[in-house]
């Protein structure tokens, strides 16, 4: 009998489905590969939010550059596809808001997003992760984990 190993990408990617959280994942990795694939300037001016069905929807801090976001669209998704090794962005989809620091430089700040979850949920997340066994995936996805447990709390809110 012949066994195949798959890679761990798709492991983690079918134990996140059955879960429900796949479309975290799927957010936390374009965060993390918007500055690279855009550019310092853009990203000052522009973050991906949301992302489901294969759209994604970017929160721009004025109409002009909304405005010039437009006129690029295709080459935003072509280059943040190309940097993510996938065809997951099919759109792009533009909202006025407020753009604070650039996406994926960093993780200031999780220890006290992870305080502001309660005693049980920290533990669910880290018993969920705890048969991961390299350290840093396990990391990742746990905080991971952790944003979408409290983007859903401040949803709800």
């Amino acid at each position: 009998m012949k066994r195949t190993l798959d890679k761990l990408s798709v492991t983690l990617g079918k134990v996140l489905a059955a879960r429900g959280l796949q479309g975290g994942l799927q957010e936390y990795r374009i965060a993390r590969a918007w500055p690279a694939a855009v550019g310092s300037v853009i990203a000052k001016h522009a973050q991906p939010g949301r992302f489901k069905s294969g759209k994604l929807t970017l929160v721009v801090d004025s109409p002009a550059w909304m405005q010039q976001l437009v006129l690029i669209k295709p080459e935003i998704i072509g280059k943040l596809n190309d940097r993510l090794d996938a065809k997951l962005v099919r759109d792009i989809l533009l909202t006025i808001g407020d753009v604070g620091e650039p996406p994926g430089g960093g993780h200031e700040g999780e220890e006290q997003q992870a305080a502001a979850l309660s005693a049980d949920e920290q533990e669910l997340i880290r018993n969920s992760v705890s048969t991961i066994s390299d350290e840093s995936v396990r990391a990742a996805l746990q905080r991971v984990f952790e944003k979408d447990r409290l983007r859903k709390k401040t949803a709800k809110n």
